[in-house]
């Protein structure tokens, strides 16, 4: 009786077309290989670097007693981080953002408000992504270049949209969860568990609600200021500097990968 198929692949040390098959055929591999593949139309997702550095990123701001504290933290550390701003908050607290561009931080747009862009026509979201950064460029006097969906929301139609706005989406590899009912504690534990040079780390400053057209729920019982001093603590422990997404692609390239959901 012959040797399997699989005996004789082992034995002239080839991979087996079975087990090939098989790896193929694995959901979540199946599902990086997919956005690999369709990087060239993805969002940017971390950095490739050699520079000990990781971008931390913050949402939904500037809010009162979220955005103040979050800069506390950041100056103790001498770091720096990109804001993605909604548009309906910079009309609120003008003064608080002028104090994020003071303190040299990266201004990006989050949206003119916090509704889904899956929401909204093709032409819609480029129309609203283009008023949003020639708003936000206007009120601080500084380029926009980078927009994160609210949610992560967006679809490879929305996506087109936002890049003929004149903008590059950006999503994130690890977060915090800031926006859940957890500790503090909790929230940091994930960080320093994911985080590695190059990471896009996705945190909040403030919390969308009725203002910014959304119903979220409750805002979640959060210590801003402690969750950045802990994350920040934590980068200082693998020996990462905190830095603005365009810093960081000074010293690097940018990672993408497709990803949509609605």
């Amino acid at each position: 009786m012959r040797g399997s198929t699989n005996t004789r692949a082992a034995r002239l040390g080839r991979p087996d077309r079975m087990t090939a098959s098989a790896s193929s055929s694995d959901p979540a591999r199946l599902k990086r290989r997919v956005r690999r593949l369709a990087a060239p139309v993805g969002s940017v997702v971390a950095v490739r670097t050699t520079v000990p550095t990781a971008v931390l990123t913050y949402d939904d701001g500037p809010e009162p007693g979220g955005t103040e504290r979050v800069l506390a933290a950041l100056a103790t550390h001498d770091a720096r981080a990109t804001f993605f701003v909604l548009v309906s908050r910079a009309r609120l607290y003008p003064s608080l953002l002028g104090e994020v561009v003071a303190a040299g931080h990266e201004i990006a747009l989050h949206g003119l408000d916090h509704r889904r862009l899956t929401s909204f026509s093709a032409a819609e979201v480029r129309q609203r992504s283009a008023a949003g950064r020639a708003e936000l460029e206007d009120r601080t006097g500084r380029p926009v270049r980078w927009i994160r969906p609210p949610y992560g929301a967006q679809t490879p139609a929305t996506w087109m949209a936002m890049r003929r706005a004149g903008l590059t989406p950006v999503l994130w590899g690890c977060s915090s969860w800031d926006w859940k009912p957890m500790a503090d504690e909790a929230r940091v534990a994930r960080v320093h568990e994911t985080v590695h040079a190059g990471s896009i780390v996705l945190c909040h400053d403030g919390f969308a609600d009725a203002r910014d057209s959304v119903a979220n729920g409750p805002a979640p019982t959060v210590d801003r200021g402690q969750v950045a001093l802990g994350i920040l603590d934590a980068y200082r422990e693998r020996g990462l500097a905190a830095r603005t997404l365009g810093e960081a692609l000074t010293h690097g390239s940018a990672i993408r990968e497709a990803r949509f959901r609605r």
